[in-house]
C-alpha cells in the first residue's frame, strides 16, 4: 500500500480562509495515523469522508487547543461507535494528564467514562523512536510557547519518512526534522510579517537551502501568508487534499 498524506485541515487557530485547524491523515497499510487533531478535526474528517473509527494513533506535536483540542469528542465518538480495539494517543511528556484537563473543560464527568469503554493508551514522544502502530514516531524540541511544550515530529512508515514543523519560530531543530525526509510540512504563518513563535515565508526563503527534504509543504498559513498565496515559493496544503509519497 502506498504511504498516504491527507490534510484533514491545513489552517490556524481562527480559521483564516475558511480552512480546518491543523490535522493531517497519515494512512498506510498497517494502519492510519492522524498528526495532531485540532478541535475542528471531527468535521474535517466528515467532511473528507473518513471514518474517525478508521483511525489507529494520533500523535500531537504541542498543547495549543487547534493541536491537541480535538482529542476528547475523537474519544467519546469512538466510544458511541463502540470501538474494539485499542487507540494510541501519543505527544509531549503530560499527554495523559493534559488530555483528562481538556475532557473535563469539555465533557465535565465523561474521561473515566470514555476510556472505560475505549482502550486508550497514553505514549509520550521524545528523541528515542516510539512505536504507533506501525509507524515509527520520534519529536525533536522546537521554539514556539515554552508552556505547550512543543515538538516537531518525524514518522518513518515503512520506507518513507515524513517529517512535521508544528509550530515554531526558526530554529536549526527544523534543519534535523527536515533532514532526509521525503516531505516536510511545514508552518508558514505569514509572509513576510514577525509573528512572535512562528514562522514566516520570508524565514523559509532565507533557510532553504537547509531544509533537506525531497519535497516541501507549507500549511498553517494565516490571513497575511494567504494574502500572498501566489507569491509563495512553496506548495501549499488545501483542506482535503491528498500527497502520495
Amino acid at each position: 500500500m502506498t504511504v498516504r498524506v491527507r490534510a484533514l485541515g491545513s489552517g490556524d487557530s481562527f480559521g483564516s480562509g475558511g480552512r480546518f485547524q491543523t490535522c493531517l491523515l497519515v494512512t498506510h497499510a498497517r494502519g492510519a495515523l492522524l498528526m495532531d487533531c485540532g478541535e475542528t478535526s471531527l468535521v474535517a474528517m466528515r467532511r473528507s469522508g473518513v471514518d474517525p473509527a478508521t483511525i489507529d494513533a494520533v500523535a500531537i506535536t504541542h498543547f495549543h487547543g487547534d493541536h491537541y483540542g480535538g482529542i476528547p469528542a475523537l474519544i467519546v465518538q469512538q466510544q458511541f461507535d463502540k470501538r474494539a480495539r485499542p487507540l494510541i494517543v501519543a505527544g509531549p511528556p503530560g499527554i495523559e494528564s493534559r488530555v483528562r484537563v481538556a475532557f473535563e473543560a469539555l465533557y465535565p464527568g465523561s474521561y473515566d467514562t470514555a476510556h472505560r469503554a475505549v482502550q486508550v493508551t497514553y505514549v509520550e514522544l521524545g528523541a528515542e523512536a516510539r512505536e504507533l502502530d506501525g509507524a515509527s514516531v520520534t519529536a525533536i524540541a522546537v521554539e514556539h510557547l515554552a508552556t505547550t511544550e512543543p515538538h516537531g515530529l518525524r514518522v518513518r512508515v515503512e520506507d518513507r519518512l515524513l517529517a512535521y514543523s508544528g509550530d515554531t519560530r526558526w530554529c536549526p531543530a527544523l534543519v534535523e526534522l527536515a533532514d532526509g525526509a521525503d516531505l516536510f510540512v511545514c508552518e508558514c504563518y505569514s509572509f513576510d510579517k514577525a509573528i512572535p513563535n512562528h514562522l514566516s515565508h520570508q524565514d523559509l526563503l532565507e533557510h532553504r537551502s537547509e531544509l533537506r527534504a525531497k519535497r516541501v509543504v507549507v500549511m498553517h498559513l494565516g490571513p497575511d501568508a494567504l494574502a500572498h498565496e501566489s507569491e509563495l515559493a512553496f506548495e501549499v496544503a488545501h483542506d482535503g487534499e491528498e500527497i502520495a509519497l
